[in-house]
């Protein structure tokens, strides 16, 4: 019965470290998949903020009184 119960611990030892891993590999995909997307949000954010006063302003040169 010792015996026996050694081996089942043993065997779950090896799955929880599997599970671990699989565990780790998965948090480190959902972070650079949480950067990604604010880089694809928020860079595109901050060329608007610089692009658009510019923009505007060539859009309404053409209708200004000289």
């Amino acid at each position: 019965m010792e015996e026996e119960l050694k081996t089942r611990l043993d065997a779950q030892e090896k799955k929880i470290d599997a599970i671990y891993v699989s565990v780790e590999k998965t948090r480190t995909y959902f972070l650079w998949t949480i950067i990604a997307t604010l880089v694809a949000f928020v860079l595109p954010l901050i060329g608007i903020a610089f692009i658009a006063p510019w923009f505007l302003q060539v859009l309404t040169s053409g209708y200004s009184i000289q």
